[in-house]
Order: structure tokens, then sequence, then C-alpha cells
């Protein structure tokens, strides 16, 4: 039996990019390409937690919002379909774009925010509960940066990746169409006072950042990528 064509397929070449956008070892890297299956199998598992652990806001927002309500398992379900469509040899930019976006800023939010208001989130899910979340959402991070491998980050990709980004973070958090807000629900009430501001601005502040920082690291990609083939085609014209 072909273990890695049943569990994915041999690695993509790889450009030849600086640490600071391509973090993770090579072999690291082929690990997640031999095994995208399984990678794809555990994201959904992981979409399915989400639905679920998101189950009292569907029940208390409008079906026309609901779309923008489970960010982190949409993140995962986005990497899940763009490692899924390049083992089926069907790689779309605008997916891995996505899921990009989604797992580098998602995966950080929420530790930031785990972080920023532990007392009660700690009190509330519990030890174990808290740590499953911030370090399962740590490996969304860690899983976003094999995708350099399967996309140079074309810029529609990027801008659409960017559009939707910017559209969620405004429903989350500063224009609702319909109803309230639709941010993860945290465990104090938004307008409650912290430090010199409150907790939806806090928990907006970490969001409006990390809806930045993967726009930074993706176009960085590609301008290092670029810039590899351009030193690459030189050296073999000389």
């Amino acid at each position: 039996m072909d273990i890695v064509g049943a569990l994915g397929r041999d690695p993509p070449d790889r450009e030849s990019l600086p640490r600071w956008v391509a973090p993770l070892p090579k072999r690291l890297e082929d690990v997640a390409f031999r095994f995208a299956w399984v990678i794809v199998a555990i994201n959904l598992v992981g979409t399915a937690f989400g639905f679920w652990y998101y189950r009292f806001q569907f029940r208390a927002l409008p079906t026309e919002m609901w779309l923008f309500i489970p960010d982190s398992p949409g993140a995962t379900l986005l990497i899940a379909l763009a490692l899924g469509a390049w083992a089926l040899g069907r790689s779309s930019d605008t997916l891995a774009a996505l899921a990009f976006f989604g797992n580098v800023k998602l995966g950080l939010w929420t530790p930031y925010v785990l972080v920023v208001f532990w007392p009660e989130f700690l009190a509330v899910n519990g030890p174990a509960l808290y740590a499953f979340l911030f370090f399962s959402h740590l490996a969304m991070v860690v899983q976003a940066f094999v995708l350099h491998r399967i996309t140079d980050f074309p810029l529609k990709a990027v801008a659409v990746a960017t559009a939707w980004y910017t559209v969620d973070l405004l429903m989350d958090y500063f224009v609702p169409v319909i109803g309230e807000v639709t941010h993860t629900s945290l465990p104090y009430a938004d307008s409650a006072p912290w430090f010199t501001t409150t907790v939806l601005q806090v928990a907006a502040a970490g969001a409006v950042a990390l809806t930045v920082i993967p726009l930074f690291w993706t176009l960085g990609t590609r301008i290092a990528t670029l810039r590899g083939r351009e030193s690459d085609a030189g050296s073999s014209s000389q």
C-alpha cells in the first residue's frame, strides 16, 4: 500500500525564502504534505468542535449573521479545504490566502484574549479546556506557515482574503448589519471597563492588529518569492 499516496502527496518544491516568512524547518513542512489528509481530518474535527462551541451564539444571533460568527472554525475549515485541494491536484491561491489569514489571525487572537481575560476564561472553561483552546489555536498559526509551499500569494488572492477579513472585522466589532456584533463571546460584558478602556475595545484592538499582520506576511512572502526567482533566473543565465 502506498502510504504517501493514501495520506498525502510528495511535498511540493520549496522556494528559497528568508526565515521570517518561512520559519518552519523543511523537514516539518515535508511531513505536513506527506500526511496532508491527516491534517485535513484534524482540522475538520476542530471545525466541528468549533461550531459546537459557538452553538449559543448561533441561537442568539439572526441567521443572516451566522456567516460571521464561527471565526476559528471557519479558519480551520479553510486550511482543510486548501490542503485538500492541493492533495487532489487542484491548488487554489485564494483558498490558501484565506486560510493563511484566518489561521494566523484567529490562531493568535484567541490566545491573546485568553491571556488578557484569563481569570474569567479559566473559571468558565476549566483548566483542561482553557489549555486546549490556548495550544490548539497556536497550532493553527504553525500550520499556516506550510502554505507558502502551495502558493506564492498573488495579489488577487491576497486582496480577496484582505477584503473578507476586513468585512468580518467590521461585523465582529464595529458595524453589525443586523442585530449585535458577532465577535466570539467574551467572559465579560462588552462595555465592562478594562484598565483605561472597555473589554470590547481591548478585544477589537487585538483583532485589528491581527488583521494587518497576515497581510504583511503574505505580501512579504510574495516579494521574497519573486526576488528569489529573479536571483535564480539571473544565476542560471550567467
